[in-house]
């Protein structure tokens, strides 16, 4: 077999040294690439986002197959072709990071999942064509309501670009949601909003439905009566804000205290 030899282009540098302790949102870090690269860097800050090659050098390369218990000890097994788990015979990771500033030779980004000292491969932009709004992919679910909650989190603000009062309120609706239903990514799943335009953007953002081929979505605005109605085969759920909240209660408050939920 043909041997590859790849020079990094540059290492991470991150408060995080283990594995273990990385979010699976990935945190803040930089991105410093070798002096004699910075050229390559001209006009990067056009872009918004970044995709990051490393490769996992703390990774395991003896795995074929494997469940992906970090998320949920329930999962099953998969190829490691079908995961984005580290483990795999080249631990190359592709990341998709927020491009925040270039400083010389350092690339400051957010959402990296690369502890220090990782050697990068490669850098390059996230170009409009790379986006699939509703790709088909497996049900991988995490047991923890902490790590769902990052995740859509995550989800919701690259579809959104703001914090805002509505964003912390559909993610909330849409883990209650998916509680009952399952997977609220699969063409099963059906919703009608009623309410501002700020809330069916982020629903949609975290359910990847379109109004048409096939419709999923149904939207009536209204900012004084809302609610969201969610469909999957035979059950239906409804959830409605109890009052109108600001933005530190959106974010902080129980489920029970937002909003009354009514299972059809």
């Amino acid at each position: 077999m043909e041997s590859i030899t790849i020079v990094p282009v540059g290492y991470v540098l991150s408060d995080v040294k283990s594995p273990d302790d990385m979010t699976i949102a990935g945190q803040r870090a930089i991105v410093k690439i070798r002096p004699e690269l910075v050229p390559a860097l001209h006009r990067i800050e056009e872009n918004s986002h970044l995709w990051i090659l490393c490769w996992f050098h703390q990774a395991r390369r003896d795995r074929l197959r494997i469940a992906p218990l970090r998320l949920n000890p329930d999962l099953p097994e998969y190829g490691v072709f079908g995961l984005r788990a580290p483990a795999r015979p080249n631990p190359i990771a592709l990341t998709l990071v927020g491009l925040e500033r270039v400083e010389g030779e350092h690339i400051y980004v957010s959402g990296l999942d690369a502890v220090a000292g990782t050697p990068v491969l490669d850098i390059k932009p996230y170009f409009e064509q790379d986006i699939i709004f509703s790709p088909g992919t497996p049900y991988i679910r995490p047991a923890k309501y902490k790590m769902r909650k990052e995740i859509f989190f995550k989800e919701a603000m690259r579809h959104h670009q703001e914090e805002c009062t509505w964003l912390h309120l559909g993610i909330k609706m849409a883990l209650i949601a998916e509680e009952y239903l399952g997977k609220i990514q699969s063409a099963e799943t059906k919703l009608k909003v009623k309410g501002p335009g700020c809330l069916v953007d982020v629903l949609q953002g975290l359910t990847r439905a379109r109004f048409a081929n096939p419709p999923r979505l149904s939207f009536e605005e209204n900012n004084n009566d809302v609610e969201v109605i969610w469909m999957k085969e035979n059950k239906t759920i409804s959830i409605k804000p109890q009052r109108v909240f600001r933005l530190a209660e959106a974010r902080e408050m129980s489920d029970q205290e937002l909003f009354v939920v009514h299972y059809l």
